[in-house]
């Protein structure tokens, strides 16, 4: 059981661990022995998401997850199994709980009178300078 937050929990028979060999240097140990961990967790199918979550991650624009909402993460970053496992389960509970709280939505807002003053005075004060710089003889 993976507990997310005191409302969200995942069971164990919802993701899918496979263990692959990692990539990259190592020397013998990285061609013999299968340390990778590929973790898979449908995000679409799953009865541990409250449907707002589920959306909210879905709508993300995140690479990792496929086009049949299954969010794929490979954690190869130890050299042991039981870490990289470990580290795949603490990314995938970091991805969902960034789903569980809904953004606060913008509320439009428009600069004050003083605010504008301030600005173009601002642009006046720059543009004087630059128009200054031209008109000095550098002779």
């Amino acid at each position: 059981m993976l507990q997310i937050s005191a409302t969200v929990a995942i069971a164990d028979d919802e993701l899918v661990e496979r263990f692959v060999r990692s990539s990259g240097p190592g020397g013998q140990n990285v061609n013999k022995v299968a340390t990778a961990v590929e973790l898979r967790f449908d995000i679409a199918q799953s009865p541990s998401l409250p449907e707002a979550v589920r959306e909210r991650l879905l709508a993300k624009r995140d690479r990792r997850v496929t086009d049949a909402g299954v969010l794929v993460l490979n954690a190869q970053r130890f050299r042991t199994q039981d870490r990289n496992r470990e580290d795949a389960r603490d990314r995938l509970a970091a991805f969902i709980a960034s789903g569980l709280h809904a953004p606060v939505p913008r509320i439009a807002t428009r600069p004050s009178r003083a605010a504008k003053k301030r600005r173009l005075d601002d642009k006046r004060e720059r543009s004087t300078i630059k128009r200054d710089r031209t008109r000095r003889n550098w002779d």
